[in-house]
């Protein structure tokens, strides 16, 4: 991760690894997690946060935070690249996505797309965007996987990052 070009090491991710994030159903852990993630790191170059469920070739908006977004979404952006590849993309600047990119809010330069297994199945991601260009980096989506292991909300199907 030393040869990472993109964020500082601005969040702090100790306060939300010490919180119980896992509640209930899955709907209710999902939005315990956005809820805890959006108050962490709203004032840290984060602008949105949500997650997107799987169905068939598309992908449907879940709990997030702070401003609506694009639903149904298909495949061919991040999100569904995240999903296809079966891995984490941390995306430096979503202008070079081009037409891979679904642009839910175009004030958003950055992207964090952590994809989520049961089972050997991807069932959605958690998507995490940011107005700030080299927003996101490889610790931020091995943080995020940590924490979305201890709620109970992905399995160790969802290790690699791709930059």
């Amino acid at each position: 991760m030393s040869n990472d070009p993109a964020a500082p090491a601005r969040r702090n991710y100790k306060p939300l690894h010490d919180l119980p994030l896992k509640r209930g159903t899955r709907e209710e852990t999902m939005r315990t997690f956005v809820d805890a993630v959006w108050e962490a790191f709203r004032n840290a170059g984060v602008s949105w946060v949500g997650f997107y469920t799987t169905q068939g070739d598309e992908m449907w908006l879940g709990p997030r935070r702070d401003k609506p977004a694009c639903s149904p979404i298909g495949m061919h952006g991040a999100c569904g690249q995240a999903v296809t590849r079966r891995q984490a993309l941390v995306i430096h600047d979503v202008r070079r996505l081009g037409e891979a990119y679904v642009a839910c809010d175009p004030r958003d330069m950055a992207e964090l797309v952590i994809p989520l297994f049961e089972n050997d199945q991807c069932w959605g991601v958690l998507d995490v965007d940011s107005f700030d260009v080299n927003a996101f980096s490889t610790r931020d989506a091995a943080e995020m996987t940590e924490l979305l292991l201890n709620a109970g909300l992905t399995d160790r199907s969802a290790e690699n990052v791709e930059i």
